[in-house]
């Protein structure tokens, strides 16, 4: 089977050739050094993702040191300024997801998203929608029924308020016809908190990522009514919203942004770094241990979907009081 570069040359020639060498020895060699800049905490989803990409990239031999620096707090705002203040930095790259969009829009932040260099989405993590193991709603179709019925009434469990699983219910509110101010959204600083609430029947149904919910389910304390995937997931029986006739999808998405200010270039070398990554047999089985769904996107076409995804939340937000 030919390589790319045999059919280049027996092609387009060795000029042609020559003219693509700097950047394709760019992507094919070892990097000497970078830095990865995650706005949160040690131990969350953000981390997780960065060192999971520092590990791939080193036993892969594409990176040989790789710095990573946290600043944590409010949802990515504290550190993102500090990032972007990185103009020109090359070889940087700063993880965040969906709650920094939230959080950029409901803390007022004076900087965004569009301040940055999209590279590449990608994962994204689903979210559940599950009950008490007693409760009298034994599909996804019951539970809209009832928040149709009496919006006050069905109490929802999730993290954060304007966090992704607050997100979450507003789109559902919306999408079954009922304003979402009206939801009963009751935030937990984590999940062993609020896995107890649903457990012991406090509140109607709770809203996390399926990790959050996997063993309870298993255990048979909760059951799990829907999932917000584009897709059935392998492992969980459920539908999804879509299929309950709740329009509403969602992953709680995680990729990666360059520094303001850098060389279209070295932006291509960039994504071309991630991209070998993300495709390597090691990165592959890294988010299947990790029960990561991968929804790549990179570029311009990321760049795109991440305004979007704004005016998506801003809406949400606003439409929960929030922003």
């Amino acid at each position: 089977m030919l390589t790319r570069r045999e059919v280049l040359l027996s092609t387009t020639g060795a000029a042609a050739l020559a003219a693509l060498a700097p950047f394709e020895r760019a992507l094919a060699q070892t990097v000497e050094s970078m830095k990865f800049f995650i706005p949160a905490a040690p131990g969350g989803g953000w981390d997780q993702t960065g060192r999971t990409m520092e590990q791939v990239l080193k036993t892969t031999n594409m990176v040989k040191n790789i710095q990573i620096e946290n600043v944590g707090g409010a949802g990515g705002t504290v550190g993102l300024p500090r990032f972007i203040n990185m103009r020109g930095q090359q070889n940087t790259l700063m993880v965040g997801g969906m709650v920094m969009v939230g959080a950029i829009i409901a803390n007022k932040s004076p900087v965004n998203l569009t301040q940055v260099t999209p590279i590449a989405r990608l994962t994204g993590e689903f979210e559940a929608i599950v009950v008490p193991a007693a409760s009298p709603h034994k599909t996804m179709q019951d539970l809209a029924a009832a928040l149709k019925a009496d919006p006050g009434k069905v109490s929802w469990a999730g993290g954060s308020a304007g966090g992704t699983d607050h997100i979450l219910v507003g789109m559902i509110a919306q999408a079954v016809g009922v304003d979402p101010r009206k939801t009963s959204y009751v935030a937990y600083a984590g999940g062993g908190p609020a896995n107890a609430a649903i457990i012991g029947n406090q509140v109607t149904a709770g809203v996390s990522g399926w990790g959050e919910f996997a063993e309870q389910v298993k255990a048979g304390r909760m059951r799990v009514l829907a999932v917000s995937s584009d897709k059935r997931i392998e492992g969980v029986n459920a539908p999804t919203l879509k299929e309950s006739g709740v329009n509403v999808e969602l992953f709680n998405w995680r990729g990666v942004f360059a520094p303001p200010g850098i060389p279209d270039a070295h932006k291509q070398q960039l994504i071309g770094l991630v991209d070998r990554m993300y495709k390597s047999p090691a990165w592959q089985e890294e988010m299947k241990k990790r029960d990561w769904t991968g929804i790549y996107l990179a570029g311009d076409a990321y760049g795109a979907y991440i305004k979007d995804e704004t005016t998506r939340i801003e809406g949400i937000l606003k439409s929960l009081g929030l922003a």
